[in-house]
């Protein structure tokens, strides 16, 4: 059966390049894609409280990490979803992360992730990584819209979405299920055209 609609991302048009590193506004921040050498990192983020509550995800084992940055690879390649690894931009570890999460190139759709390791919380990492994510997502991937959803009770990621230019939306009730119970969650969105957001404001 054939489309009515042509797609918003053409197929290949993501994977048939290298995934790109992205700088934030400032400069100061270095978007990458994941490494092998990463590994023993992303095992110690995951055994952080805060990542593991709002994220809900366990990483038991290195092995468990290895997999992890080996789907984030696969996910480029089959144009699901991308990773990448945030640095500062002159040499060091690693503070964050940032991703584009189910991604539909027919409406040029994707749902946008991220966490700050606690050293690094504070600092404007997820504001300035999101925006650059962003900004790259809807200028020159072809992306139409991106939407973020986090818990009420995360006021903290409430900050980011808005620092970062996307609009609250309304509220999902009772959406998703923690470990203390269901949680309501803030939709926020960032469309084609919108005003940029931590680059923009300095």
């Amino acid at each position: 059966m054939s489309l009515s609609i042509d797609p918003c991302i053409p197929a290949g048009s993501l994977s048939g390049a290298r995934q790109p590193e992205l700088l934030t506004a400032d400069g100061g921040l270095l978007l990458r894609p994941w490494a092998a050498d990463d590994v023993a990192a992303l095992h110690r983020a995951f055994e952080d409280t805060t990542i593991q509550y709002w994220s809900l995800r366990r990483m038991a084992s290195r092995a468990e990490a290895e997999e992890w940055i080996a789907a984030a690879h696969r996910q480029w390649r089959e144009e699901s979803g991308a990773q990448w690894a945030v640095v500062p931009a002159d040499g060091g570890e690693i503070l964050g992360r940032v991703a584009l999460r189910s991604m539909d190139l027919l409406q040029g759709l994707a749902d946008c992730a991220y966490w700050v390791l606690p050293h690094a919380r504070g600092g404007g990492v997820a504001p300035r990584s999101l925006t650059a994510l962003s900004d790259w997502a809807l200028r020159k991937a072809g992306f139409h819209r991106l939407e973020l959803s986090h818990s009420e009770r995360n006021e903290a990621s409430c900050k980011v979405a808005a620092k970062a230019g996307f609009a609250f939306e309304g509220v999902r009730r009772s959406a998703l299920l923690h470990t203390d119970g269901w949680h309501d969650m803030h939709l926020h969105a960032r469309i084609q055209g919108d005003a940029r957001g931590w680059g923009r404001e300095g």
